[in-house]
């Protein structure tokens, strides 16, 4: 007996879904039969990536992928990205917040601006897109937001960082109280390094010391993050709320 996923019909919202981590989370939903809109900031090259990604989709599966460019720190463009993904698709079933950026620095060296760029992203983005994605929300979907192992951890250089991710983990388990009457489920991935363009700017030696701490000796994959979204999303997951799910090789800090 074979056991599938299908979310034919359904429509799921990845932020940031143009490069990484958001990209493979889109295709591996796309695999499974939902219609995906991907979000991108229309900064550098987000907005051709975000276009040829929903090409290659449609060619696969005709309209089946929609590209919407908003700042998820803007909480006005937010708000209207989720009022047009309900008058193309007349609601929304997946919320997955995965946009993110990163301005790593010493506490002492850290600027009010690298501090609130990344709080208004990671933080404040997921806020924004929670509230405004739950009102175009159908009844029985699910939200499912990237937090991180810094948010666990607490890296060197992080402050900024790590409070946004451990302040979504937070955030997710409040609201899964809040949504539970409508059947919504929601939940946080807590992902460990991935092998993405962002971990490639991590310094040898310093990949060499965070490798010794996981016990599965390598880094992971975004297709093992998108498997873990598509899992949550999907009725296999269907008693699973409020939680943390770390996806990290064992990685204990």
């Amino acid at each position: 007996m074979s056991i599938s996923i299908d979310l034919a019909d359904k429509t799921a919202l990845i932020t940031g879904a143009s490069q990484g981590i958001g990209a493979e989370i889109a295709r591996t939903f796309h695999r499974a039969g939902a219609n995906v809109v991907i979000n991108h900031p229309a900064m550098g090259s987000t907005g051709d990536d975000a276009a040829n990604l929903a090409g290659l989709l449609n060619a696969e599966r005709a309209n089946s992928a929609t590209v919407i460019a908003a700042d998820v720190s803007d909480a006005d463009a937010v708000r209207r990205m989720m009022e047009e993904v309900k008058e193309r698709s007349g609601g929304l079933d997946f919320l997955i917040n995965n946009a993110a950026i990163i301005r790593d620095r010493t506490l002492s060296k850290m600027s009010p601006d690298e501090w609130q760029s990344v709080i208004n992203v990671n933080l404040n983005g997921v806020f924004y897109c929670c509230k405004y994605g739950l009102e175009n929300m159908r009844d029985g979907g699910a939200i499912v937001s990237l937090g991180s192992i810094a948010g666990l951890v607490g890296f060197f250089g992080q402050t900024n960082y790590a409070s946004a991710k451990a302040g979504v983990m937070a955030m997710m388990r409040v609201i899964s109280r809040e949504v539970a009457r409508r059947g919504i489920r929601v939940n946080s991935i807590v992902p460990g390094v991935v092998d993405t363009a962002m971990a490639a700017t991590i310094p040898d030696p310093v990949r060499t010391e965070m490798l010794k701490n996981i016990p599965l000796g390598r880094f992971g994959a975004p297709e093992e993050i998108a498997t873990t979204a598509l899992f949550l999303c999907s009725p296999l997951a269907s008693y699973i709320t409020g939680q943390s799910i770390e996806v990290n090789g064992g990685w204990r800090g």
